[in-house]
């Protein structure tokens, strides 16, 4: 029995991708005036591993030599302008969620989890989800387990009643931590890392998230 599905935030649930893009861009013109913009494709590689690995890699893409503690409240604020400019849900994922009636769902980001709360109010999705947890809600950014094991806990589910679902190497890795299965959605930011960290199973359309219940 499946009593726990975890869900990653950033090309898993949402296409936040222009937004952080545009957020990451607008922080780097407010702390160096006249800094090339940084395409999306890059920026997206940035993503995954928090706000602070994103400026960071920014940073360096740029050529800057500011620290990421200059730099990241001013990402922050920017991105906070635009938290719902033009993230959407992604297509099929409104009716999945309704679909997976059984088990509790709960969010596991490494995004703010103010900010996350937030997109999946704006979004009407909130609802469905029982905890929703990011950074600043737990002591370690994914990989560290500790987030899923407290979800994992408030659920009374066991590792093998859980998945952790994600489009990145570092979802699967979180899930390894915790001794759970991981599912990889293969429409996100970072379809070949994730394959090649080799999720116990490949989801291709959000419809089919359902088959996890029956796994």
């Amino acid at each position: 029995m499946v009593r726990l599905l975890v869900f990653d935030l950033d090309g898993t649930l949402v296409d936040s991708s222009r937004d952080i893009a545009a957020s990451a861009n607008a922080a780097l013109l407010r702390v160096a005036p006249g800094t090339a913009e940084i395409p999306l494709e890059a920026i997206l590689s940035f993503v995954g591993e928090g706000a602070r690995v994103l400026v960071e890699r920014s940073l360096r893409h740029a050529g800057l030599s500011l620290s990421a503690d200059e730099a990241l409240p001013v990402y922050i604020e920017c991105y906070a302008e635009r938290l719902l400019d033009t993230t959407r849900l992604y297509p099929g994922i409104a009716e999945a969620l309704d679909a997976l009636a059984g088990p509790a769902l709960a969010v596991l980001t490494n995004k703010p989890g103010d900010f996350s709360r937030r997109i999946l109010e704006g979004l009407g999705v909130a609802p469905r989800f029982a905890r929703v947890l990011g950074a600043g809600d737990v002591p370690s950014r994914k990989p560290d387990p500790s987030g899923l094991f407290r979800l994992m806990a408030e659920a009374e589910a066991a590792p093998g009643e859980t998945w952790m679902i994600g489009d990145s190497a570092t979802d699967v890795a979180v899930a390894r931590a915790a001794g759970v299965r991981a599912a990889g959605v293969t429409w996100g930011f970072h379809p070949v890392a994730l394959r090649a960290a080799g999720p116990d199973r490949l989801i291709d359309r959000p419809l089919d998230l359902a088959s996890l219940l029956a796994a």
